[in-house]
């Protein structure tokens, strides 16, 4: 499916004009499901600030949005590093006087076994998923606060269960689920809506990018991404969360993880060791 950027292509029943005057911040904006929201927000008639650290991609898109009639801007914005996090709040308050919605999306994966692991991969994991999650929220809530806005983190299926060689990537999800259902509480009666989106596998570019055992790109994805979600089918879903200010939004794979954790866990291991282990190169030593 091909980049929405204009409201024209959108199907009948996602024209309509919810987010309307929002002021959004996505971070991961530059490709994948961040540049699939960012753009379905722009479309939805919302003011989005684009955020990554790829300018070129970041420009480009954020042109062709604006060329769409679209709201947009972009700030280079590495979420690992607290001050940038800072500019980037305080770029979209000054150009549009405050925050309605934070998508926390930026983040990378990895595979290997832990056996084989370099720990400073799960370092890695942990600043650009969990702390850039952090990060940003510290900056925005104050904002999300004052326009009772919502704040929203993506997670996974890695998030619900430990995949198998995903050490870093499920401890990342699962920190992440942790510090926003605790935002959540603490903001109850301040009425700030925080969701938690657990995407399944969707074709992006996040496995090509992956960390292996010693940190560098795996290079390839070992996946068909042709068989997965798209990023824009993804971004729908999550959107159509935000738009019922729901705690959470899971697809139907990730309900029968969570079902199956509970009623046979022993089961479920078995059979995410299997499946994750017919990957092709897949870490598993047997």
């Amino acid at each position: 499916m091909e980049l929405v950027t204009d409201m024209k292509q959108l199907p009948e029943n996602m024209k309509r004009e919810t987010f309307k005057g929002k002021r959004a911040i996505v971070t991961g904006a530059s490709s994948g499901i961040g540049k699939a929201l960012a753009s379905q927000l722009v479309c939805e008639g919302a003011c989005v600030m684009l955020a990554a650290r790829r300018e070129k991609e970041l420009q480009q898109i954020t042109e062709e949005l604006q060329n769409n009639g679209g709201q947009a801007a972009y700030c280079v914005t590495d979420v690992t590093k607290e001050e940038e996090c800072r500019h980037l709040v305080e770029e979209t308050v000054r150009l549009w006087n405050g925050v309605d919605i934070l998508i926390c999306n930026a983040g990378i994966s990895m595979r290997a076994n832990f056996d084989d692991l370099d720990l400073q991969v799960i370092h890695r994991l942990m600043d650009v998923n969990f702390y850039g999650t952090v990060n940003c929220t510290k900056y925005a809530l104050p904002y999300l606060q004052q326009s009772h806005g919502s704040l929203v983190g993506i997670s996974s299926t890695a998030g619900i269960h430990g995949l198998p060689w995903r050490t870093g990537y499920s401890a990342s999800k699962f920190a992440i689920s942790g510090f926003l259902e605790t935002i959540r509480v603490e903001n109850l009666k301040k009425k700030v809506h925080v969701m938690i989106a657990f995407p399944g596998f969707t074709a992006s570019d996040i496995r090509f990018h992956a960390l292996t055992a010693d940190g560098s790109p795996q290079g390839n994805t070992p996946r068909d991404e042709n068989k997965m979600a798209s990023s824009e089918e993804t971004a729908a879903h999550i959107l159509k969360g935000l738009r019922k200010r729901k705690y959470s939004q899971l697809n139907f794979t990730d309900i029968i993880i969570g079902v199956a954790k509970i009623i046979n866990p022993h089961f479920l291991n078995r059979m995410m060791y299997k499946y994750m282990s017919q990957e092709p190169g897949s870490p598993t030593k047997e």
